[in-house]
């Protein structure tokens, strides 16, 4: 029996509202991790005189600003009602770049997109986290279980252990033989500090190792084989896949040679080391907003991470494109366990 369900078999809940069960007192703990939107942090916060002209004014690179953030606030306030019915204890509330300790924890739940959520797994080891996507009209919701409207059933069912649930491997990044991130759900980028500027490093994997010249190259286990790695020309890998890929942006060859190393699927156990022939070269972790200096001559390694990341609400086959599955069908709490473990 998992931790949520046998806590949830210690009490009798008397029916509460929306289909939900209200509890007497806090059974279960979460993270709630919430983002702040552009209109939030730009209007009402930073007071942006130009950003509120352009709003005036119906400018369209500002033109879905507002509905955004109003459809992503009514979700905040529909999760929140959702956990003051379930009587769930809110141990930790936070918005996305909070750290956070998991250790305890039945559940994480993040509002807002994939990059909530992102940020959110850098701090979660065994525990569970389920993804609410605040404004689908708006933003990419690949890892979220749930939207606006099915938010307070989807927390309940998460909480029983009765959602179908995906087990993500994730990538460990080393640099020069200290761990910088342990949890890379998504990918990582090597690159030059300057876009305009050619990326030089010599790569290793296995008994091949070559120099190269790119703009750099992207990095990261299947769960980002979608994003990045896919633009840059990498293939969609299988979610359930250990392998991690490597893709070379741009690669730099005046001489018609090719690079045995422009694109490779990574084994488990197996590491990509690199060597850094730039003295002002920059690691991006997940996103633009976790970085790394590096230096020439430091060894960088990618391997796979020891901790997977369990991701509730979406089937280990979701494919690239689609935001959601076709709905589970409902079943008893057992049966569903044994369905998730056969997954």
């Amino acid at each position: 029996m998992s931790r949520a369900s046998s806590r949830a078999a210690k009490k009798t809940t008397p029916a509460g509202t929306n289909g939900l069960a209200a509890r007497s007192a806090p059974t279960f703990k979460v993270a709630l991790i919430v983002k702040r939107s552009a209109y939030r942090v730009q209007v009402e916060e930073r007071k942006n005189g130009r950003i509120q002209r352009l709003l005036a004014a119906h400018d369209p690179t500002v033109a879905h600003l507002r509905a955004a953030h109003e459809e992503h606030e009514a979700t905040v306030r529909e999760v929140k009602a959702a956990l003051a019915v379930l009587g769930v204890e809110v141990a930790f509330s936070g918005s996305v770049g909070e750290a956070f300790d998991a250790r305890g924890l039945d559940l994480v739940i993040t509002v807002g997109g994939d990059g909530t959520l992102l940020s959110a797994s850098h701090s979660v080891a065994d525990v569970p986290i389920l993804g609410i996507n605040s404004a689908p009209g708006y933003s990419v919701g690949f890892f979220c279980g749930a939207r606006r409207g099915d938010a307070a059933l989807a927390i309940s069912r998460a909480l029983h252990g009765e959602l179908r649930r995906a087990v993500l491997t994730r990538m460990q990044v080393c640099v020069n033989g200290h761990v910088v991130a342990a949890r890379v759900l998504n990918d990582a980028l090597f690159c030059h500090v300057s876009p305009a500027a050619t990326s030089r490093y010599i790569v290793r994997l296995g008994g091949i190792e070559e120099e190269q010249k790119s703009s750099g190259f992207w990095i990261g286990p299947a769960a980002g084989s979608t994003a990045a790695q896919r633009s840059a020309g990498g293939r969609v890998i299988a979610l359930t896949s250990k392998r991690l890929q490597l893709v070379v942006r741009e690669p730099y060859t005046p001489h018609g040679e090719r690079y045995r190393l422009r694109h490779a699927l990574i084994p488990p156990g197996t590491p990509l080391v690199v060597r850094s022939k730039m003295t002002d070269a920059k690691l991006f972790i997940d996103g633009p907003n976790r970085t790394i200096d590096v230096g020439v001559g430091d060894l960088l390694e990618f391997t796979q991470a020891n901790e997977d990341l369990t991701v509730l609400g979406i089937a280990p086959t979701r494919r690239w494109g689609v935001d959601h599955d076709e709905p589970a069908p409902h079943v008893p709490r057992r049966a569903a366990r044994r369905d998730d473990h056969a997954r």
